[in-house]
């Protein structure tokens, strides 16, 4: 689907957002689509024992090695303001809980920042430094060492006032069909998981555990860098990491995944 068409189909500029407002937000009618709180599963439940126990034995899950990078980051000064992200918030451990919220809205920038969006801006007003590249090791590793703080802690994102035209407008790209394939996210992560699509079971594309250390990539990655696979999948022009597009995604994902435990960093295939 050409990146035009598919911008109006899914309200993109502000104005079509707030037409998608009108729409129902995830969990407030008894007809919504999807899957029950209580069948919720994270990608963890489909993954071999095996990968299951790397995941859950830190001494060996390969993503801590992104989270200790962020923990020598997180003490070092950067950008004109030469402060560390320690300066203000002192150890890691303060974060607790702050991923759980995320992606969340800003009412001084008037936007949803999902936790990448929090960190650039964080380095921006305060420590004056050049933004990371989205998908860079540095923000991978910040990422993952600042959501790894609330790992057991269930995602309870904000989805009324502000946020819920964001999440309509995430709810709406969930739902619409994409690509040459012409398929939804809806199609395989709610209608069709934990059935088989060749080698694999079909996951219900929870988020809880990102960034990830996915085997397939031989290294720790954004869930923007798992969603622009899904869209090259189907065969359609995936939006670019770190777009308003994708952070509103992220927030149906997350609400969707309300009261899973985050696993970062999660190991998955």
């Amino acid at each position: 689907m050409a990146r035009r068409g598919r911008r109006a189909a899914l309200g993109a500029a502000g104005a079509s957002l707030m037409l998608l407002a009108a729409l129902p937000a995830a969990g407030q009618t008894a007809t919504e689509p999807g899957i029950a709180a209580g069948d919720r599963k994270s990608g963890r439940d489909f993954l071999a024992p095996e990968t299951r126990a790397q995941q859950d034995d830190l001494s060996i899950n390969p993503g801590m090695l992104w989270v200790e990078q962020g923990e020598k980051l997180w003490r070092e000064a950067a950008g004109a303001g030469a402060k560390a992200c320690a300066s203000c918030h002192g150890d890691p451990s303060a974060l607790k809980g702050v991923a759980a919220r995320y992606p969340a809205y800003d009412a001084r920038l008037q936007r949803l920042l999902n936790l990448e969006g929090r960190i650039q801006n964080c380095r921006l007003e305060h420590q004056r430094a050049a933004p990371l590249p989205y998908e860079s090791q540095a923000l991978l590793a910040l990422t993952a060492l600042v959501a790894h703080q609330s790992r057991g802690l269930p995602l309870n994102v904000a989805t009324k006032g502000p946020a819920r035209p964001f999440l309509a407008a995430g709810r709406a790209m969930f739902f619409t069909q994409q690509g040459q394939l012409s398929i939804s996210c809806a199609q395989c992560h709610d209608d069709n998981w934990g059935k088989r699509l060749r080698a694999e079971r079909i996951s219900q594309g929870q988020p809880n555990g990102f960034p990830t250390y996915r085997l397939e990539w031989q290294t720790t990655g954004s869930l923007h860098r798992r969603l622009r696979a899904c869209f090259q999948g189907v065969r359609a022009e995936p939006f670019a990491a770190g777009s308003p597009e994708l952070v509103a995604l992220e927030l149906y994902l997350a609400a969707r995944a309300r009261g899973l435990p985050i696993e970062t960093p999660a190991v998955r295939r």
